[in-house]
């Protein structure tokens, strides 16, 4: 039997009535009940039956006691999985916890930077990166997607503290490349400047392409070799950077909370870890994250490859039935993730008029690119059962049709 026979992603699983903010809470955003949603970033797929069963083995121990991240069973997983994915080796004690990326992402912000100085994004910009910093009173600074000259001049601002790498990024799903990255590295440590590079969506790279670890493009600057992540006992050499990421997004468990990263510079670590245990009150993490991280990077990787294959099946099927309907699209699955991020603008459709009628008569809810600073962009996950895919695209393709015959 196949890797991919061994698991079922076709089959519809009902998550209405269980608070999924994805189906659930599709009326706080779009506002209306009972749309078929495309929107939020989780999957309709269960998570891989080797986390499930490693959660009910926890369960069944019957005591949910306070638990600690700092032993070995999470920390080899974790370096078991670099090694194996990226073939890449990792100080474990570099190691930090949080409860999401996006908390340890705002804990940064508030240890790198203060009120009113900048932080540079690229754009088009996932919502949550746009509203941690400027909740916090930081000024986000964006630079469009590859403007190299224009991510310089933003780093160069006697102001500017951090860049912010999604990588693979989120919306487009693009997957920098290490030429891209080293680029992006040494422009940072010329301007002083740190990196924060959110690597959730990692693991969800799709076939011809790699993921190079942010750490290891840091130590190779500061002298260090080919390690990624190996201790060059301090950041300074490299520039000051975080890697934060989680397994809750390519295995589908975001509800169980939990994220990890690992932070260069033995002090910066060191106040982290204090701001989370003492100003956070979150020294303990949720047991079941926990295990479930444990679990997934142990034993889950058959069933990551065999739903990142489905899901670019799912992809294919977007570029076949949009650039069918609609040759000037031309559209091509992205590099990474299960979110396709579709160009309105060669189409010439008003985004409100559309999102009226996808909303009005076609009862489907996706994201429109105003939400990531991008009007004239849907984004739509196809992280679901094919025929969902299908439905969602019939309902996108009739909704083009009709704005554009006015």
């Amino acid at each position: 039997m196949s890797t991919a026979a061994r698991y079922d992603f076709d089959t519809v699983i009902d998550r209405r009535g269980t608070w999924c903010v994805q189906w659930d809470g599709v009326a706080d955003r779009f506002g209306v009940d009972g749309l078929l949603p495309f929107t939020i970033s989780d999957m309709d797929f269960e998570t891989a039956p080797e986390v499930l069963t490693a959660l009910r083995a926890r369960l069944d121990h019957g005591v949910l006691g306070y638990t600690t991240w700092q032993q070995d069973d999470f920390r080899s997983a974790v370096a078991h999985w670099y090694a194996t994915r990226y073939g890449a080796e990792i100080d474990t004690d570099r190691l930090v916890y949080g409860p999401s990326v996006l908390s340890q992402f705002s804990q940064l912000l508030q240890m790198w930077t203060a009120e009113g100085e900048g932080v540079v994004v690229h754009t088009p910009t996932y919502d949550g990166f746009r509203k941690a910093i400027t909740g916090l009173g930081r000024e986000l600074r964006g630079v469009p997607l590859g403007d190299v000259p224009a991510l310089e001049r933003e780093l160069a601002r006697a102001d500017a503290r951090v860049l912010v790498l999604c990588s693979p990024h989120n919306p487009t799903g693009r997957v920098w490349t290490e030429a891209e990255l080293r680029e992006m590295a040494e422009l940072a440590r010329l301007h002083g400047v740190a990196v924060i590079s959110d690597e959730i969506h990692a693991d969800f790279v799709h076939d011809g392409r790699v993921h190079v670890p942010y750490s290891r493009i840091a130590d190779e600057l500061a002298g260090a070799g080919t390690g990624a992540g190996v201790s060059t006992g301090g950041g300074a050499g490299g520039g000051r950077w975080a890697v934060i990421t989680s397994a809750s997004k390519s295995f589908n468990f975001p509800a169980l909370t939990g994220a990890y990263g690992l932070i260069g510079d033995p002090a910066d670590r060191t106040e982290y870890l204090r701001r989370m245990e003492t100003a956070e009150g979150l020294a303990s993490p949720a047991v079941l994250g926990l295990t479930a991280h444990i679990a997934a990077y142990r034993d889950g990787a058959d069933w990551l490859d065999a739903v990142r294959a489905y899901v670019a099946g799912n992809l294919a099927l977007v570029a076949e039935r949009l650039n069918a309907a609609f040759p000037e699209s031309a559209w091509e699955p992205p590099h990474a993730g299960y979110l396709a991020w579709i160009d309105l603008r060669p189409l010439g459709v008003d985004d409100e008029a559309l999102q009226r009628v996808l909303i009005e008569r076609e009862k489907v809810a996706i994201m429109p690119g105003v939400a990531y600073g991008a009007p004239g962009f849907l984004r739509l996950n196809v992280g679901c059962p094919r025929s969902k895919v299908e439905a969602g695209l019939s309902a996108l393709v009739r909704a083009v049709g009709a704005v554009r015959a006015g």
